[in-house]
């Protein structure tokens, strides 16, 4: 008897195995699982390698699961086995069992040092051919959210190396902020800037749902080996299946979390929150729920400040993560719902303008248009006089440029609108960069300070 109850002790409950009853496009069903929603399952047939799915809802006693690997192969009535929960040490004090099942059933993938200068995939899989990743250890994927009154204000400035951000657009240090760009615009370039030159401890780069040619392109050309250097860059290009791509999103911002939390200084730049979004949205319609907005469901809405919010300062200022989000704007609409969502829950927005590309203007931000929320609390007085005066004219400038290009601009009878044209060439010097120069917060702002008016 003695036996008997020493075993009950210590032995681990079974895990309960199912069935696949039915494929219908990126959705597997199974009857027989009993597992939470979140929970990794492995898709099991003799002669074919297992395939990884996750749990993402579930009807009666059909478990609906999202594959992130291809389904070739897989025929009715493949095992699902749940992946069994890791083994944690014994709670002292609340039971007498020596081990007992971890109730996170997630994803736990690799962290560390051994992640810089590597290249990686949504489940933390070398892609960059540089052996095995070295100094890591396995940290779930989720993590519970900070009270939001542990975290401290966002109150120093942040240099992010490119003028026209540094002068008109001040970034602070966890702050977050929304890139709003169609295609063909400069925004690659511009992340790439910003990543080079950005005074950050660590730099996590999650391309999601871009296309796999730019991947590379990105790495070598664009990010260059001094960013690499610092940098741990997440891939789950287009072709990926939805779950992966979502999973890269939240792999990069777990990362990012993880270095945050060792009280580093993390840039994360993540291209792009659509796709994300995108992503949610096939795996939503995929298990039935209804579209709304433009054929986005409800917890596409549901998904993005869930993780938006997990950037931003640490606990009591320890750490910080300071975020840019690539937003595309379709047909370069500004009122798309993923972009009005994002700009609601975002810390600014920076606006790409194609005018001002195929101008020639480079970076090619559009300042009348763009903001960033906490300026006034992280630039001094003097600074923001300055750019407000800089806007002004800038404004009064675009507004009568139709007249100035058809020679109707006599000066002497708009006092404004003559000091707007004496600054505009210093405007245009102040706005332009060329992607291998950098500009410094201080030498911004002394530049922003000699446009006269």
């Amino acid at each position: 008897m003695a036996d008997l109850k020493a075993f009950s002790a210590t032995a681990l409950p079974l895990e309960c195995e199912g069935a696949l009853v039915r494929v219908t496009g990126l959705v597997l069903e199974a009857a027989g699982v009993r597992a939470p929603v979140g929970s990794v399952c492995e898709v099991r047939m003799e002669g074919q390698p297992p395939v990884l799915a996750e749990v993402v809802g579930f009807n009666g006693d059909r478990a609906f699961l999202m594959p992130t690997g291809e389904l070739h192969g897989l025929a009715s009535g493949a095992r699902v086995v749940p992946r069994p929960a890791p083994r944690m040490p014994p709670r002292l004090g609340h039971d007498n069992r020596p081990w007992r099942r971890s109730e996170d059933r997630g994803l736990h993938l690799p962290m560390g040092d051994g992640l810089l200068g590597r290249v990686v995939d949504s489940h933390g899989h070398p892609m960059d051919r540089k052996g095995p990743l070295g100094a890591t250890h396995n940290e779930p994927m989720i993590r519970r959210a900070i009270n939001a009154m542990d975290r401290d204000p966002v109150r120093q400035p942040l240099d992010t190396g490119v003028r026209a951000i540094n002068a008109m657009l001040t970034v602070g240090r966890g702050q977050r902020l929304g890139l709003f760009a169609g295609t063909g615009v400069g925004k690659s370039v511009l992340l790439g800037m910003m990543a080079r030159y950005t005074q950050a401890d660590v730099i996590v780069v999650g391309l999601i749902g871009e296309r796999g040619r730019e991947v590379k392109e990105f790495i070598e050309d664009i990010l260059g080996e001094e960013g690499l250097k610092r940098s741990v860059v997440v891939a789950a290009p287009a072709d990926a299946p939805p779950l992966v791509r979502m999973q890269g999103a939240t792999y990069a911002t777990a990362i990012a979390e993880h270095f945050r939390d060792r009280g580093q200084h993390v840039l994360l730049l993540m291209d792009s929150l659509t796709r994300y979004a995108m992503a949610q949205r096939e795996i939503a319609l995929a298990i039935g729920e209804p579209p709304a907005t433009k054929g986005y469901p409800p917890s596409c809405f549901a998904k993005l400040p869930q993780l938006v919010e997990r950037s931003g300062n640490g606990l009591n200022g320890v750490g910080s993560i300071t975020a840019f989000y690539t937003v595309l704007s379709e047909g370069d609409d500004q009122q798309d719902p993923i972009a009005d969502a994002a700009r609601g829950i975002l810390d600014g927005h920076i606006v790409l303008s194609r005018d001002l590309a195929e101008a020639g203007h480079y970076p090619a931000i559009d300042v009348e248009k763009s903001i960033s929320r906490v300026m006034t609390s992280v630039a001094p007085k003097e600074h923001i006089d300055a750019a407000r005066r800089a806007r002004q004219l800038l404004a009064k400038y675009n507004k009568a440029r139709d007249l100035i290009q058809l020679g109707a601009y006599a000066p002497g009878h708009d006092a404004e609108l003559d000091a707007a044209v004496r600054a505009h060439p210093a405007l245009v010097g102040l706005l332009q960069q060329g992607m291998h120069e950098q500009a410094s917060l201080d030498a911004s702002r002394r530049q922003l300070a000699q446009v006269g008016g």
